[in-house]
């Protein structure tokens, strides 16, 4: 049996109000969804999912291996659920294994001395399986998570490595940079398709032109970086290269989407650009150093996304008012336009001068923020 097509328990995680878009971007890579909460996606899958998801998810943060789910109200019971792996099969005599915890409304309160139950248990495990006392954690490392709550413990390991909002091709961020996770999510969330135009008049770096350019281009998110999982004896490394290899071919190099992105600050502007050369989308984009007041919408049945500045980063109060407002001036003149902004202004839609349609908590960091969404026509 081919070793990738191993089945194995696969949990996505997102920020909280990104579920649905997971959930879209999971099934449309024709995969089943068998749990789901807040902030995760659960799938039955294979090693050979792992690498698809990692490559290809845009609005997830990581891909885990669920490895158990066990009652522990003791330190003892800990122990023995986490022994009861065979970290053989996952983890060579070699490998380098790291414990991180946390703990919400469970008797085991202490996360330090969780992670170093854990890193017993599973040290004991290993030396025992390769006749040895001493590991030498040299080689790729595992990074093993014990979720605890309400004395129910979930272990998984990252297949990631560094989150999948690092995509590789941001060298330089603005002061106040968006993850592109989250721009991923918000362009998911709205009209916008990749045959109408998109203009973002705060794009700062250019993250949501760059994610929007590369969704529209069929460009894998994951295509210009690592992952943990890749140093996974587990996994083969032809694996990963047919995936890679699929995955450029993919690409659609025929398209050239209408894309729009101003700011005010030109040194942003020359960064954005940087970035969207990097990711092997600035054809697709036209940048331009303009302030939003002298904003004109470029064409009929466009989609805004935008992430204005906002107080709890950059900008004061009056001056972040007064640009709402030029934005929502916008728009009584162009009705066929949708408009959607995400910011943590509660006053808002009292400055854009006209109630959202709808509107959706999403955070940006640890920022709990709202996505305003005004829905124009659709061509």
């Amino acid at each position: 049996m081919d070793s990738s097509k191993k089945q194995v328990k696969i949990i996505t995680t997102c920020a909280f109000g990104v579920e649905a878009s997971l959930k879209r971007e999971i099934t449309g890579l024709g995969m089943e969804i068998s749990a789901s909460g807040d902030g995760f996606c659960e799938v039955n899958g294979s090693w050979d999912d792992v690498v698809v998801l990692n490559l290809w998810l845009r609005c997830a943060d990581r891909v885990l291996l669920k490895i158990a789910e066990f009652d522990a109200r003791t330190f003892d019971e800990l122990f023995d659920g986490v022994a009861n792996f065979a970290w053989e099969s996952l983890i060579p005599s070699d490998g380098r294994f790291t414990v991180v915890g946390k703990s919400v409304k469970s008797a085991l309160t202490s996360v330090p001395a969780c992670q170093s139950i854990v890193k017993k248990a599973v040290a004991k495990k290993l030396g025992a399986a390769y006749k040895t006392e001493w590991l030498a954690e040299s080689g790729a490392e595992y990074r093993i998570q014990t979720a605890l709550l309400k004395d129910r413990a979930t272990l998984t390991v990252d297949t990631t490595g560094a989150a999948l909002n690092k995509r590789g091709y941001r060298q330089i961020a603005s002061e106040a940079p968006i993850k592109e996770v989250l721009a991923a999510a918000m362009i998911e969330l709205s009209y916008w398709r990749k045959g109408r135009i998109l203009l973002d008049p705060f794009c700062g770096s250019g993250t949501i032109a760059i994610e929007a350019a590369m969704a529209a281009k069929n460009i894998a998110p994951g295509l210009m970086r690592n992952f943990a999982s890749e140093g996974w004896g587990v996994i083969p490394k032809e694996v990963w290269t047919k995936h890679r290899k699929q995955a450029y071919q993919a690409i659609d190099t025929d398209f050239t989407p209408q894309i729009f992105a101003s700011d005010i600050d030109a040194s942003l502007i020359k960064t954005a650009r940087e970035n969207a050369r990097i990711a092997g989308v600035d054809d697709c984009i036209n940048f331009s150093v303009t302030d939003v007041a002298g904003i004109e919408l470029p064409g009929e049945y466009g989609v805004m996304i935008t992430n204005p500045p906002y107080g709890h980063r950059i900008g004061d109060e009056s001056a972040i008012r007064q640009m709402h407002n030029h934005l929502g001036r916008l728009f009584p003149k162009h009705s066929t336009w949708s408009a959607y902004i995400i910011t943590a202004d509660e006053g808002f839609e009292a400055a854009f001068g006209r109630r959202a349609n709808a509107k959706r908590k999403l955070f940006n960091g640890n920022i709990k923020t709202d996505y305003y969404q005004y829905h124009g026509p659709r061509p």
